[in-house]
């Protein structure tokens, strides 16, 4: 599984994946045989498409084709859609189009992201994946066909490529408390990226940071409140503690200094694009997705301050983007119902292009997607899930196929503009 892997890219070469003696691939199976499942990715990146094909049917049977796997709590997801095989016996999950089940129109990641909860509301769920020791996750597939025998494969999820080394950071040992992911030792120097959430606290970029560290860029996810040594609001968290991590994660072997980026989510997007506009000789630029074009009070007290710097408030109001030293990526959900991150993003862009900025940025607003617009994607998420501060439900917005959408679509432009910065400062040039 190679560092640089890019999602959704398409393999030449299927491996067919006979099960229970079946025969071979566009066959017709015997009475009591079974379908023959074919992926041509059985273990890959969490972030990468896999493209599935059902062989050996009979023309024009229809099959049900599901996926199951369980989350962290032991509770039971699945997913379901049912085709009609073409006249060659197949079904190509990539072009195919169901007849019924939890997805609708041609997708062949569908029975990923729009698999739900065994009990209770998907709409009110997430599917937070129980880790293997190998950092990944398994996912069944089934293809059913009336009158034969059903038919079987496992794929294997994995957060981590070969070689990601990961490391715990306490603020008792290291001043920051995250988790630190570098590609594998003497892979060469790429941008890094310090990646932190919003207002629902904790550290829940970690799988983030993982597949980042997967493609070759060193990441460091950052929690800076809700942790054991942090504050537990979101009050009057000093920019000296994103500088803090920042200098950590460009003084390790695999990080290119001049290009280190932070990813902030939601309340987390006005720390990023402080950080860029404050302190440009550390981090160059920013990647913020349902972000915030200005600075808001604290949460969930909005009536405190949120941020402080050399001791003071940093004022409410917009954020001055005049400083930037690198491109920003500023990606929304057209949907969102959380704020309206989709204006922010225009307005980002807005004040850069004011400011006459030479580095490249972009708004991405994605149709039918909410709050939950990134960031990797095909893991099942619903649009009114319960805050885990507030402990009341969220209204995102968006669907959770306008979701998976946006997340298929906006990963790789992360990745892409990570791609535009390799190589060495003098022949990285702004435009």
């Amino acid at each position: 599984m190679g560092g640089r892997e890019r999602g959704r890219q398409r393999v030449g070469v299927w491996v067919a994946l006979a099960l229970l003696g079946a025969g071979t691939a566009g066959c017709s199976p015997g009475p009591d045989g079974p379908a023959v499942i074919e992926v041509d990715a059985p273990a890959a990146l969490a972030d990468r498409a896999v493209h599935v094909r059902i062989t050996g049917l009979p023309p024009g049977a229809e099959v049900t084709v599901g996926s199951r796997a369980t989350d962290l709590r032991g509770r039971a997801w699945s997913g379901r859609a049912v085709f009609r095989a073409d006249a060659d016996g197949r079904v190509l999950l990539d072009t195919a189009v169901p007849r019924s089940g939890t997805y609708q129109g041609a997708d062949g990641m569908g029975l990923f992201w729009s698999m739900a909860p065994q009990d209770g509301d998907p709409e009110q769920s997430s599917f937070f994946p129980a880790p293997s020791p190998q950092h990944g996750y398994e996912v069944t597939l089934t293809a059913d066909v009336p009158g034969h025998r059903s038919a079987s494969r496992t794929l294997t999820r994995a957060w981590c490529a070969d070689g990601v080394t990961s490391r715990e950071l306490t603020p008792a040992a290291d001043g920051i408390a995250g988790e630190l992911f570098l590609p594998a030792p003497g892979t060469p120097r790429h941008p890094a990226v310090l990646v932190f959430g919003g207002s629902e606290g904790g550290n829940g970029g970690t799988r983030t940071a993982s597949l980042l560290a997967s493609h070759g860029y060193p990441a460091l996810a950052l929690g800076y409140f809700g942790l054991p040594g942090l504050p537990d609001r979101l009050e009057d968290v000093p920019l000296e503690y994103f500088v803090r991590a920042a200098d950590l994660l460009a003084g390790q072997p695999g990080t290119d200094p001049a290009h280190l980026l932070a990813l902030g989510y939601s309340r987390g997007s006005e720390a990023a694009l402080l950080l860029a506009d404050h302190h440009p000789e550390r981090v160059h630029g920013a990647i913020v997705y349902s972000p915030s074009s200005q600075v808001n009070g604290g949460f969930p007290d909005r009536g405190t301050t949120a941020w402080t710097e050399d001791g003071k408030a940093v004022a409410q109001g917009p954020i001055p983007l005049d400083r930037v030293s690198g491109p920003v990526l500023a990606v929304a959900g057209a949907d969102d119902l959380l704020w309206p991150s989709p204006r922010s993003a225009r307005q980002i862009v807005q004040e850069l292009d004011a400011a006459h900025d030479p580095y490249p940025h972009r708004a991405l607003v994605y149709p039918d997607a909410g709050h939950g617009v990134g960031t990797y994607p095909y893991l099942a998420a619903g649009t009114r899930p319960t805050h885990p501060v507030t402990g009341r439900p969220s209204e995102l917005g968006g669907t959770r196929a306008g979701n998976a959408a946006a997340q298929a679509a906006g990963w790789p432009e992360v990745l892409a503009l990570l791609a535009s910065l390799d190589g060495p400062a003098d022949r990285v040039h702004p435009g």
